[in-house]
């Protein structure tokens, strides 16, 4: 099950581990990424700290941490090709993998219903 921030990524959380991406609509709003900036492996975010950057012909724009934890794998594929973050915003698009320092904490975020609330979809 997919949460999501008001940040516009998206987080799947399985065990202690979070995938992180940004949201369909975070795309549509960007336009077409051109470039795309992920974290170290092994770097430690707090909640809201900034772990990438995504770039567009439009605007570069920050990604936040959604939630606290150590990174253990970032999507090389996107920073070769950051296109595939518009084709697949949700599965290959994704961003990094954080190893999270407490799992309940992903109960603030947003469900699906919350989020389509928020962008007024």
């Amino acid at each position: 099950m997919l949460k999501f921030t008001e940040d516009h990524e998206w987080v799947r959380v399985e065990g202690d581990i979070a995938t992180v991406g940004i949201t369909e609509h975070a795309t549509v709003q960007l336009g077409d990424l051109v470039f795309v900036e992920l974290p170290e492996v092994g770097a430690t975010f707090d909640k809201g700290g900034d772990a990438a950057t995504v770039e567009s012909v439009k605007a570069a724009s920050d990604v936040y941490a959604p939630l606290a934890g150590a990174i253990t794998e970032v999507n090389q594929a996107i920073v070769d090709e950051p296109a595939k973050v518009n084709q697949d915003p949700a599965g290959e698009g994704w961003l990094f993998k954080m190893k999270l320092d407490n799992t309940a904490d992903a109960d603030s975020l947003l469900d699906e219903a919350a989020y389509k609330a928020l962008i007024g979809a």
